[in-house]
Order: C-alpha cells, then structure tokens, then sequence
C-alpha cells in the first residue's frame, strides 16, 4: 500500500523508553521501538523523530523544585540528547541507519542540525533523530517536534499519546469525556485541550502540518495511519 504521509515526524515521549523499568530505559522498549521505526522505513517513509526527556529529566518539575528555570530546561535539553542516542543505537543494532543531530555545538557526539543536512539524511533512508530542542530555554520538546517538522517539511506530526487520541477530558479520570475525531488547532487552544502547546500548534497551523494524536501501544498504529487508515487517533490541522 502506498503511504498517505511521505516524511513525517514523530514526537515520542522519553517516558515511553522508560516504561515499568526502575532504569531510565528498558531495553525490550528500545527495541521495539526501534522495530516500528524500522518498519516505516521499510515502506518508504521517510522519519524524523523527537523525543522528550522525562524520563531522566524534566525541566519544569526541576523548576518547581527550586531549580533555575534556564538551568533546568538546559539539563531537560541534555536528557533529550541521551534518548536520541539510546534510539540511534537500537536501531543501529538492527541494521537501519541513523543519525542524531544536536541544536547544541556538540561535535563529539552528534552533528547539530542543519535544514539541509536533514533533508539530505532522510532522502538516504535515513531515521533522524532531532535532539536538544529548540536549544532554547521555556520551549518544549513539543514546540521542538513542530519546529523541526516545518524545517523538514514533513507531511505529518505524529504526536504519540498513552491514549487513542484527543479528548474533552481526561478518559481515565472523567468516563463521560468524548474523543474528536478532527479538530482545528483554534478549536484545540480555544477548547484548552492540552495535547501540544500554543507555540506547537501555531507552528503546524502557519505551515500546513497536520498533527495525529494518537495510541503508541495500539497494535501496528504508526503503520496504519501512515497508510491511511481512518479512526485511529485525532487529526488535529
């Protein structure tokens, strides 16, 4: 089948690597994901990922815990960086080529990014992963995902959620919460559903990138959207 997105980006959390493990990843994880990544390669599409921090770092608690808020967003930022390459590596292992870029100088451990140099690693087959946000404080790895997804041109965000899609409410806590099948980034802010940021949602809206919510643990999910199946998440565009 032919893909409906030809490049797309996805924003995966760094609480996903770590799942039940005590350790900031579990392996079995790493593995799997670097197993779907591989499988959407295999079908031509081209990826880009992000992955947030949480699950070593996470600025904002830093924050609330008396941390500098630069301070802890640039630990936040780092924490990223190390995700990247716990992906980079698993999928190296199983033979699919990738590369992380930095938005910090950090020539020892990954080239930083460049527009160009981007789109010249995902027309080779590529997988690349975008590390360091925005390398600016008060940003999120969200606001990261979108600004890397319009830098790449990617025909789609996919924005991986623990739940199968966007919602009035939370589904765990409020059973009577309804699920959107389609929604405008206006509708998305104007309702505060708090899927992406403002800066995100604004920075996929300007440059026509749709942004598809939707189950990571859902049975060959990425795959099925990227084909073009329907009510498997949220459009949000």
């Amino acid at each position: 089948m032919q893909p409906k997105y030809k490049r797309i980006l996805l924003k995966l959390s760094g609480e996903v690597l770590k799942g039940s493990s005590s350790a900031c990843h579990d392996e079995a994880i790493l593995a799997d994901v670097a197993g779907r990544l591989a499988g959407l390669v295999a079908l031509g599409v081209e990826v880009g990922v992000v992955l947030g921090g949480g699950n070593i770092f996470r600025g904002l608690s830093g924050a609330a815990n008396g941390t500098n808020r630069i301070v802890g967003d640039t630990m936040g930022m780092l924490a990223t960086i190390i995700n990247a390459l716990a992906v980079q590596n698993a999928l190296e292992r199983i033979g699919v080529p990738a590369v992380t870029m930095t938005a910090q100088q950090m020539p020892q451990i990954a080239p930083s990014f460049n527009a160009r140099l981007a789109d010249d690693y995902l027309r080779q087959g590529k997988v690349v992963i975008f590390a360091g946000g925005t390398g600016n404080p008060f940003f999120s790895t969200d606001s990261g995902a979108a600004l890397r997804a319009a830098e790449i041109s990617a025909d789609a965000l996919l924005k991986a959620t623990k739940v199968d899609g966007v919602y009035s409410a939370d589904p765990k806590k409020d059973p009577t919460a309804t699920r959107y099948d389609r929604l405008t980034c206006e509708e998305a802010l104007a309702k505060r559903l708090n899927v992406m940021d403002a800066a995100a949602f604004a920075l996929c809206r300007d440059n026509g990138i749709p942004i598809v919510v939707f189950d990571f643990h859902a049975q060959d999910v990425m795959r099925r959207i990227i084909c073009g199946e329907e009510g498997l998440g949220t459009v949000v565009g």
